[in-house]
């Protein structure tokens, strides 16, 4: 794939050994987490690069048909796991997957790369990291789900099972309630993936102690 999704790039020092790649939520754009750089720090001579794509514009049937920047469509949030997008979903997901290469292209090996994403970009990064045929550093979902769930046994591959992940949500998330977060944990914990699990009481969005937590977590996984 020549044409990459547009990205908006930063880097914690000129020599980097690590990538995370992290997705938007719905309606946002590249830069929405770009202020949790300066949050999050990392051992000294460790360099990271920051990679933000931005997420095709489509309409989105939940929004009235409007066009905005999303990972697949959102045919229905009552049953937001079950009315699925197939399609835009494995679309984003090979998006994702040339970005990870890119980044091998770069000198970054894939077991030196993070996936992470807020909302649909969490559901992007367990899509697209429990299927990648090579090891991953670690996953990272913050406010979402696990989307195609019925899926994941048949598509995952061997190669990201001991792969850890971490997953958080909001107890009080009125978009996506923790239920379905919790489904997800199950269904990841049931195929015995390695799950550090957090919830917050907080809506659908982030918070101080989450960010730390989520920085520990990344530390813990540098190897």
């Amino acid at each position: 794939m020549s044409n990459f999704l547009d990205t908006v790039e930063l880097q914690t020092q000129d020599t980097v050994q690590y990538s995370i790649i992290w997705m938007h939520g719905l309606g946002a754009d590249a830069n929405d987490f770009v202020p949790i750089v300066p949050e999050l720090s990392f051992p000294e001579g460790v360099g990271v690069r920051f990679i933000f794509p931005n997420a095709p514009v489509r309409p989105i049937t939940i929004n009235n048909g409007m066009a905005m920047r999303g990972w697949f469509d959102i045919l229905s949030l009552a049953r937001i796991e079950r009315e699925e997008d197939e399609k835009g979903l494995y679309e984003s997901k090979a998006d994702i997957e040339a970005l990870i290469q890119r980044e091998n292209a770069r000198g970054i090996p894939s077991e030196r790369i993070f996936l992470a994403g807020f909302s649909q970009g969490c559901a992007m990064t367990l899509l697209t990291g429990v299927r990648y045929p090579e090891k991953l550093a670690g996953l990272i979902g913050l406010s979402g789900y696990l989307p195609l769930y019925q899926r994941t046994a048949k598509e995952a591959s061997a190669a990201n099972k001991n792969t850890p992940i971490f997953l958080v949500h909001g107890d009080f998330d009125p978009v996506i309630p923790i239920n379905i977060a919790h489904t997800s944990r199950q269904t990841l914990e049931e195929l015995d993936y390695t799950i550090e699990w957090h919830s917050y009481p907080m809506a659908h969005q982030v918070c101080a102690e989450e960010v730390a937590d989520l920085n520990k977590f990344i530390i813990a996984n540098m190897r």
